[in-house]
């Protein structure tokens, strides 16, 4: 075989592995983007069941009125908001629901009215749904933020035209008397 073919051979063998590797690491980023995809939606579905679930025991009389109309006006202004805005009505939302609901003894007020055990069992599990949807979501951004950060990712343009993958950043601690009770 002459000395230029077998170079020819080696080149060609080494551009052939360099794209098998870019397109691998393609493959995985666009992976991580439906994943965060995924992610997302499952965060928004927590979200919204959180805000309705709220909104559901501010309308059902268990609540004294101050309490209910905080509660409401939270809940809706979370399912209502615009995407730059959420982060900050989610947030507002945990506030009102720890708010309302920071003593054991609210906690047990709402409990003991009719329908109240059933109402307070569903938030406490939507209360402690959304920080792992969230964490679920964060840590997938995480991922692919880092993998688009490498050199080859940008030189290449791997990641094509996907926006920026972004954390979700919220407060989302729960009211400790509902989820401690709901532990117990």
């Amino acid at each position: 075989m002459p000395p230029v073919s077998a170079t020819l051979i080696w080149i060609l063998v080494a551009l052939v592995a360099i794209g098998l590797y870019l397109s691998w690491t393609a493959g995985r980023l666009d992976r991580l983007h439906a994943r965060i995809d995924a992610a997302r939606a499952a965060l928004d579905a927590q979200l919204l069941r959180r805000a309705s679930v709220a909104q559901e025991l501010a309308t059902s009389k268990v609540l004294d009125p101050a309490a209910s109309i905080v509660l409401y006006e939270a809940a809706h202004a979370a399912r209502q908001a615009e995407e730059e805005q959420r982060e900050v009505a989610e947030s507002e939302l945990s506030q009102a629901l720890r708010a309302v609901l920071a003593e054991p003894a609210q906690v047990e007020a709402v409990r003991e009215a009719p329908g109240g055990e059933e109402a307070a069992k569903e938030l406490a599990q939507a209360v402690r749904r959304v920080p792992m949807a969230r964490r679920f979501h964060n840590d997938a951004v995480r991922a692919a933020r880092a993998l688009r950060r490498h050199r080859k990712v940008r030189w290449f343009r791997l990641a094509g035209h996907a926006p920026f993958p972004m954390a979700f950043e919220m407060d989302d601690e729960p009211p400790t008397a509902l989820v401690d009770r709901a532990g117990a």
